[in-house]
């Protein structure tokens, strides 16, 4: 396109925190939003359907566009970590730019979409930064300019399809692969219609559309991806789905000091046939991504097998999938568990989890579990805020990553299956076993100190359902004593996950009163609103195991370890230590694996050669997971009954 486009006319004045819909400013949390219980769709409504006229692009591309890179939000005109505003992400290249000098890093390949979309606008970057109706504009204009360049047809009528490539050239992304990902997302959202329900049950959508294939579009990028993929003689090793853009930076297996067991950062295994791979553990790196690459290249460090970027989900494999990482803070966890480190913050969250991270990570998992037989739910694909501490001491230095600002269902929808998936829409009742869906976008739950004593953490987004110990706003919150050990109250503070009960865990319901709804949780009633105008939890569709004590009460544990007679050597005998959680008679809790292996690898040398070394020793003592609490447990199944 040449020349700019006048300013459109002044529209009524509205807040950068406020969207204009039918007359009225409203939360523009996702964007967009409506009555509550309405259906407002997202590919007629004005802000699309104006800028993509002013262009001459299919409303639905522009529509697809936007849900592919934000889902639609705007995050109040706050930038990404990689310097992207806006619900269609205009990537601000000067900022990016400063901030990689301020690190006194290099400076990687930046798209200045933003800077392009001023240009082609004739619109100011602050205006395009906090606008939401600007940023859906530029991003229009930028589009469409690219697709003439490339010398193809323009106009509302136009195939979705054959604007693959400007889409691409437009996204931001400077990867061949990431842009090739991001047209994929746009296209598949056009093609298959787009979703998002607000907890308020305001339903943001986007009506099918028939897609063409982009063909050679695609092609072309599809091989200009192979040709930019890092060449590697070990590449094979890589433990990808085909198509992924994935590297090999291997983590070193390093003798450092005399002693046989003065080595790092990781064991050698025989997985999964001795020990079988059964979770996927999700972590953040609370670093940059070059500073993990760095920490997993320490021999004297720790380890896992791999590492996404935030700014377009790239990949790095570290670990052969029959080693075992050291990266969950329990050994029974790490031996049988993958980890994924994300580039991030907990305490930050939507900045730097951002939907190219989202998405490969999806499909990374999927993979994986279907290779390895890992179920696809939130009992097997769990955060590092899941993992048990061994013992009780451990329990208050037990990571909290990836924190409340995790987006869990949508990140289920991804990997393809869904956490409401065989959940039902009555209202609960007193011993339904029920599933935590609060909604993400939306799901305004009390946290503190993101970035410093009273911070409000910016009125984020979050994952759970605030647990308090009656049926009113103005109770206590639950508490957790193996996290507050000396006696402390719950918090809201980010890091303190004692009351929330997160998204895709199953509980069993103790009691009904009104709106409020309570589960067994660590032990006592954890009560929560959940009315049926806009349920937080539904329960599960068909019988799901529980667990209750069989005497008074019954011990929990962080692992699931063998008798002592199954150990040859009873040297290597491990404690079979319960945890400060017991579970008293009359409660219940669901158990999420019905068999988990009762083992302990034992890895303790360098060499392969040592006799007796790197062996599972498998016991008969039978355990049960459940869900406990914020984090999964193991009970004996010679203490509980199975209901």
């Amino acid at each position: 396109m040449t020349g700019t486009e006048p300013k459109p006319t002044r529209r009524p004045a509205l807040s950068r925190r406020h969207f204009l819909l039918a007359g009225a400013a409203v939360p523009a949390t996702a964007l967009l939003a409506g009555p509550a219980r309405a259906l407002v769709r997202v590919d007629q409504h004005a802000v699309f359907t104006e800028a993509a006229r002013a262009y001459g692009l299919p409303v639905a591309l522009l529509a697809g566009v936007s849900y592919a890179q934000t889902r639609w939000q705007d995050h109040d005109g706050r930038p990404s970590a990689s310097q992207g505003y806006g619900p269609m992400h205009l990537v601000d290249g000067d900022a990016a730019r400063r901030a990689h000098a301020r690190a006194d890093k290099p400076a990687p390949a930046v798209l200045d979409t933003l800077g392009d979309a001023a240009r082609a606008t004739g619109l100011g970057k602050e205006q395009l930064r906090t606008d939401p109706a600007a940023n859906v504009r530029g991003a229009a204009a930028i589009i469409a300019e690219q697709q003439r360049a490339f010398g193809r047809p323009t106009g509302g009528s136009t195939d979705p399809a054959s604007w693959y490539a400007a889409v691409a050239a437009t996204s931001g992304l400077t990867s061949a692969q990431a842009q090739l990902d991001l047209a994929d997302a746009a296209l598949a959202a056009v093609r298959s219609g787009a979703a998002l329900t607000l907890p308020d049950g305001t339903r943001l959508a986007t009506a099918r559309r028939a897609v063409g294939s982009p063909g050679e579009q695609r092609v072309a990028l599809r091989d200009r991806a192979d040709a930019a993929r890092k060449l590697d003689p070990r590449a094979p090793q890589i433990d990808a789905p085909r198509g992924l853009d994935v590297e090999w930076l291997p983590a070193p297996y390093e003798q450092f000091g005399p002693g046989p067991g003065d080595y790092g950062n990781h064991d050698l295994a025989f997985r999964p046939k001795s020990p079988t791979i059964d979770y996927v553990v999700i972590h953040d790196t609370e670093c940059p991504y070059d500073v993990a690459l760095d920490l997993v290249s320490d021999p004297t460090y720790v380890s896992w097998q791999y590492t996404l970027r935030s700014s377009d989900g790239h990949i790095a494999q570290h670990l052969l999938p029959k080693d075992v990482g050291w990266h969950a803070g329990n050994w029974y966890v790490n031996s049988h568990s993958i980890g994924l480190e994300h580039e991030g913050y907990a305490a930050e969250g939507a900045p730097w989890f951002s939907e190219p991270m989202y998405r490969t990570s999806a499909r990374l998992v999927r993979y994986l579990c279907d290779k390895y037989a890992i179920p696809k739910d939130r009992a097997h694909i769990i955060g590092h805020d899941q993992v048990p501490g061994t013992t009780t001491p451990t329990i208050p230095g037990m990571h909290w990553d990836p924190g409340p600002f995790w987006d869990w269902e949508h990140y289920f929808d991804l990997i393809g299956s869904p956490l409401d998936r065989a959940t039902l829409g009555r209202r609960v009742r007193a011993g339904d076993v029920v599933r935590i869906l609060p909604g993400f976008v939306g799901n305004k739950q009390p946290v503190t100190g993101c970035a410093g004593a009273g911070d409000t953490c910016g009125d984020k987004d979050t994952n759970f359902v605030t647990l308090r110990v009656a049926p009113r706003e103005d109770a206590a919150l639950v508490n957790d004593i193996g996290l507050h050990q000396q006696g402390q109250p719950a918090t809201t503070y980010v890091s303190d996950h004692s009351a929330r009960a997160t998204a895709g865990l199953d509980f069993v319901v103790a009691e009904v009163d009104g709106d409020w709804t309570a589960i067994w949780y660590l032990g006592v009633k954890g009560w929560f609103r959940n009315p049926a105008s806009a349920p937080t939890a539904r329960p599960v569709a068909g019988r799901r195991r529980v667990i209750t004590a069989s005497g008074e009460s019954a011990k929990t544990y962080g692992r699931c370890y063998p008798e002592p007679e199954a150990y040859a050597d009873p040297a290597d005998v491990q404690p079979v230590s319960p945890l400060i959680y017991t579970i008293p008679a009359g409660q219940a809790y669901v158990v999420t694996d019905e068999s988990p292996v009762t083992d302990y690898y034992k890895a303790k040398t360098f060499s392969l050669d040592t006799p007796n070394d790197h062996v599972d020793i498998v016991g008969k003592d039978r355990y049960y997971q459940i869900s406990l609490g914020h984090r999964l447990a193991y009970v004996r199944a010679a203490e509980v009954r199975l209901a």
